[in-house]
Protein backbone atom coordinates (compact mmCIF):
# COMPACT_ATOMS: atom_id res chain seq x y z
CA UNK A 1 0.00 0.00 0.00
CA UNK A 2 1.49 3.86 -0.82
CA UNK A 3 2.18 5.93 1.71
CA UNK A 4 0.45 9.55 2.17
CA UNK A 5 0.89 12.98 4.25
CA UNK A 6 -1.67 14.53 6.13
CA UNK A 7 -2.33 17.91 6.81
CA UNK A 8 -0.24 17.78 10.08
CA UNK A 9 3.24 18.09 7.43
CA UNK A 10 5.39 20.60 9.05
CA UNK A 11 7.61 21.01 5.20
CA UNK A 12 10.17 20.60 7.14
CA UNK A 13 12.03 19.24 4.07
CA UNK A 14 13.85 16.04 5.35
CA UNK A 15 11.13 13.07 3.57
CA UNK A 16 11.73 14.36 -0.09
CA UNK A 17 15.46 13.70 -0.13
CA UNK A 18 15.02 10.02 1.71
CA UNK A 19 12.57 9.05 -0.76
CA UNK A 20 14.40 6.30 -3.32
CA UNK A 21 11.90 6.76 -5.93
CA UNK A 22 11.43 10.37 -6.23
CA UNK A 23 7.43 9.81 -5.07
CA UNK A 24 7.79 12.72 -2.52
CA UNK A 25 7.39 16.22 -3.93
CA UNK A 26 6.56 19.52 -2.88
CA UNK A 27 2.47 20.03 -3.31
CA UNK A 28 0.75 23.55 -3.03
CA UNK A 29 0.35 23.50 0.57
CA UNK A 30 2.18 20.20 1.61
CA UNK A 31 4.81 17.74 0.36
CA UNK A 32 2.45 15.04 -1.25
CA UNK A 33 3.15 11.25 -2.04
CA UNK A 34 2.99 9.96 -5.73
CA UNK A 35 1.16 6.48 -5.22
CA UNK A 36 2.11 5.74 -8.71
CA UNK A 37 5.93 5.45 -7.08
CA UNK A 38 5.40 4.59 -3.46
CA UNK A 39 6.81 1.01 -2.68
CA UNK A 40 7.27 1.81 1.07
CA UNK A 41 10.42 1.32 0.46
CA UNK A 42 10.13 -2.23 -0.93
CA UNK A 43 13.35 -3.57 -3.21
CA UNK A 44 15.22 -0.10 -1.61
CA UNK A 45 14.82 -0.83 2.49
CA UNK A 46 13.27 -2.93 4.82
CA UNK A 47 11.60 0.42 6.45
CA UNK A 48 9.93 3.59 4.63
CA UNK A 49 12.70 6.01 5.43
CA UNK A 50 10.40 8.93 5.25
CA UNK A 51 8.33 7.46 8.02
CA UNK A 52 11.97 6.82 9.71
CA UNK A 53 12.32 10.60 9.49
CA UNK A 54 9.11 12.13 9.81
CA UNK A 55 9.51 14.08 13.30
CA UNK A 56 5.68 14.78 13.33
CA UNK A 57 4.72 11.40 12.35
CA UNK A 58 2.00 12.52 9.70
CA UNK A 59 2.77 9.67 6.65
CA UNK A 60 0.30 6.55 7.32
CA UNK A 61 -0.47 4.41 5.17
CA UNK A 62 -3.03 5.25 2.48
CA UNK A 63 -6.44 3.35 2.60
CA UNK A 64 -7.35 4.20 -1.11
CA UNK A 65 -3.81 2.17 -2.49
CA UNK A 66 -3.68 -0.99 -0.76
CA UNK A 67 -0.89 -3.11 -2.40
CA UNK A 68 0.20 -6.42 -1.08
CA UNK A 69 4.17 -6.78 -0.46
CA UNK A 70 4.77 -8.53 -4.18
CA UNK A 71 2.46 -5.87 -5.50
CA UNK A 72 5.04 -2.97 -4.18
CA UNK A 73 8.00 -5.30 -5.16
CA UNK A 74 7.07 -5.74 -8.91
CA UNK A 75 5.64 -1.78 -8.82
CA UNK A 76 9.63 -1.27 -7.67
CA UNK A 77 10.96 -3.54 -10.67
CA UNK A 78 9.04 -2.00 -12.71
CA UNK A 79 10.14 1.71 -11.74
CA UNK A 80 13.82 0.15 -11.36
CA UNK A 81 13.46 -1.29 -15.44
CA UNK A 82 12.12 2.42 -17.17
CA UNK A 83 14.91 3.62 -15.36
CA UNK A 84 17.54 1.89 -16.88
Amino acid sequence: MALYITDECINCDVCEPECPNDAISEGEEIYVIDPQLCTECVGHYDEPQCQQVCPVDCIPHDPSHVESKTQLQDKYERIMAAQA
